[in-house]
């Protein structure tokens, strides 16, 4: 095995060269910690005939600290001890090797040394290894090899995250099955609907305490196999729509808000696609960050109709679900929906009466803490649902 681990460290910098040659190089990021936090994890794989390992922390003290092993026929056939630190305004990551009982095979101040060339939004690049961002819970480590011939050979390790999915559950809900899916039109006369019962949008996420006749709203659920469905009666007495671009403060403006978790896995969401946060404005148009860090419309995912009677609105919603593997400039299908699902699930209403910017948020459920407007960050807060027959 020590053969093979030699092997691994006559890098070459083709990889590099093969990484880079689909890379944009105004998509460079600094060389900080902060923007390869994304490796951090717990990862499995296979290599050279085994399983494979491989566990990295979250960045603090100016570094990450990784362990990794390789078993083969149910034993370990060595470890390694990995850390990615911060040093003179770049990044190197330095391993050392250890056999099974823990010796160590390179001297005690000896250690193996990859600089960093570049960082993406999707990759971490030193010189002889690269990381490469698949989704939230995949990850490509490629290696170059030489062989007994003195030929290079690439390597790619895939990894697959190891995903906790024993996230806080701040409310059950169970989610009836409309045998006809519903049509669109704001109307909710399908017979669906009065079957299900009403669930209340009553948390104050932001803003000063609202009076009943400033603010009303409740909301219904039921899904089909293709989509989630909701139902939303609001009763708001000024509508507000100042920000005609779409996506200029869209916030700011009434608006309803839906947030969808496809697999309950909870966590960070702000800049990714683990969780989405659509935000449906009077005129119908859809918008989340991006993994760009700037508003995008996704009215693809969403379809919705509002009808306003005084001041009632009813919004009448059809939600595609689409995975973590989601990636904004690739065709991406929407996934199936069955009974037995948990997806992570909040509604919210932003609510402006008179100025500039929104006066309240009220939210489906309970944020704990001083700071409530989480939801677009952090999926942990988000309610459970739990699809049924």
């Amino acid at each position: 095995m020590k053969y093979i681990i030699t092997l691994l460290l006559l890098l070459s910098l083709n990889i590099n060269a093969q990484t880079e040659k689909n890379t944009n190089l105004n998509d460079s990021l600094a060389p900080k910690l902060e923007n390869i936090k994304w490796i951090a994890g717990n990862w499995k794989g296979e290599a050279f005939g085994g399983i494979t390992e491989e566990n990295w922390s979250e960045p603090s003290g100016g570094s990450m600290m990784a362990t990794f092993k390789l078993i083969n026929d149910g034993e370990v056939s060595f470890y390694e001890i990995e850390i990615i630190r911060e040093i003179e305004n770049s990044l190197v990551l330095q391993l050392k090797h250890f056999d099974n009982d823990l010796k160590g095979w390179e001297s005690r101040n000896e250690t193996v040394d990859f600089p960093l060339k570049k960082i993406t939004p999707t990759q971490v690049i030193f010189e002889g290894m690269s990381f490469e961002k698949i989704s939230e819970n995949e990850m490509n480590i490629y290696v170059d090899i030489k062989n007994e011939e003195g030929n290079i050979e690439i390597v790619k390790f895939n990894y697959k995250k190891e995903i906790n999915n024993t996230k806080p559950t701040k409310q059950l809900i169970n989610v009836d099955k409309a045998n006809i899916k519903p049509t669109i039109d704001g109307k909710a006369d399908e017979t669906i609907w009065p079957t299900v019962q009403w669930l209340p949008l009553d948390q104050l996420w932001l803003g000063n305490t609202y009076t009943k006749e400033d603010f009303f709203g409740r909301y219904k659920l039921t899904y089909t196999n293709n989509a989630l469905y909701l139902l939303a009666e609001i009763h708001d007495d000024i509508l507000i729509d100042n920000n005609k671009d779409p996506l200029v403060n869209w916030w700011d403006d009434d608006c309803l808000e839906i947030f969808i978790d496809q697999d309950n896995s909870g966590g960070e969401h702000q800049y990714n696609h683990n969780a989405f946060a659509y935000h449906i404005a009077l005129d119908g148009n859809v918008v989340d960050m991006s993994t760009n860090k700037e508003g995008k419309l996704y009215n693809s995912h969403v379809e919705s109709k509002r009808i306003t009677h005084g001041n009632i609105s009813i919004w009448e919603v059809k939600i595609s679900l689409y995975d973590d593997t989601y990636q904004d400039d690739k065709n991406n299908k929407p996934t199936a929906l069955k009974p037995g699902q948990l997806i992570g699930f909040a509604l919210a209403y932003c609510d402006n009466d008179s100025s500039q910017t929104r006066e309240n948020f009220i939210g489906s459920v309970q944020v704990d803490g001083e700071d409530k407007n989480q939801g677009w960050i952090d999926a942990n807060i988000f309610a459970t649902l739990k699809l049924k027959n």
